[in-house]
């Protein structure tokens, strides 16, 4: 499997391709990763240095790699953090050059905007935009519940009004979703949830909630669940393999004390999965 992935990077820490990169090379795929900044380190710090990449230059890199003759065989368009507004306009370009080239790839999208504790954290046009036209172009996308709400204009809590909202994000274009941090009122204490859908169903999974801010967590998930159900069309099994690595990379996270995902340590944990939570269909 051959994913081009377009994301940000840091040289310190993990997030956007730092922290998709590896764990997908671990479990066997190949990455092309093309970057959209090149900071020192994630923007959590309060300040960085390095360059936010131009359109264009990320347009360049993305033809060089046209004109090597590879677009055929890319699999996946994989596309998170967007630093400024005209990179939608390169990634739309990339994805039809690859659909075209690869009429079997996919197109999988993490719609990055905030949460539902700091709200928006990107430039005002940008949710727009993602919500207009690059997640209706999507095939697979991996919203945050507070995102998954803003692309639907809902208010999703519950099972059933996450579900309602899922259904209303497939409507509109990417037919497989995958909502992380589902936070629902009446589940236990002390735990969080994600939740998988497609044609065949909806899964959900609980874990436990560990208490800690992890930047670039997301950014694995939405790797790993997009390369997973690539590679085997299949959301619970796809769903079931992302939260086991990805609970055991923060649990190791979290004991190490370190505000930096421990993403080399955990290597083991992306090439084989402990498989250690239930996932139940709900629909």
């Amino acid at each position: 499997m051959k994913i081009l992935s377009i994301q940000s990077a840091v040289a310190y820490g993990h997030v956007g391709n730092s922290a998709a990169v590896f764990p997908l090379q671990r479990i066997g795929v190949e990455v092309l990763p093309v970057y959209t900044v090149n900071f020192s380190n994630h923007t959590g710090y309060g300040a960085w240095r390095g360059p936010l990449i131009s359109p264009d230059d990320v347009r360049e890199v993305i033809t060089g790699i046209e004109d090597r003759g590879v677009l055929g065989q890319i699999d996946v368009v994989l596309s998170g953090y967007q630093g400024g507004e005209g990179i939608a306009d390169v990634i739309l370009e990339t994805v039809a050059k690859v659909k075209a080239a690869n009429p079997t790839a996919i197109y999988a999208c993490d719609p990055v905007m905030g949460n539902a504790k700091s709200g928006c954290f990107v430039a005002p046009a940008i949710p727009v935009l993602l919500r207009e036209r690059v997640v209706p172009a999507a095939d697979l996308i991996t919203p945050n519940q507070f995102e998954l709400g803003y692309l639907t204009g809902t208010e999703p809590d519950t099972l059933e009004s996450t579900l309602a909202s899922v259904d209303l994000a497939r409507a509109g274009g990417p037919g497989t979703v995958l909502v992380t941090s589902v936070e629902r009122p009446d589940r236990e204490e002390g735990t969080i949830e994600m939740l998988a859908v497609d044609e065949r169903g909806a899964w959900i999974v609980q874990t436990p909630r560990l208490p800690m801010k992890a930047n670039g967590s997301g950014d694995v998930t939405a790797a790993l669940f997009t390369a997973h159900y690539r590679r085997t069309g299949d959301a619970a099994e796809a769903l079931a393999r992302t939260t086991s690595s990805v609970f055991d990379l923060l649990t190791r996270t979290h004991e190490s004390g370190e505000r930096e995902l421990q993403l080399v340590e955990s290597q083991e944990f992306y090439a084989h999965p402990r498989m250690q939570f239930e996932v139940r269909q709900v629909r």
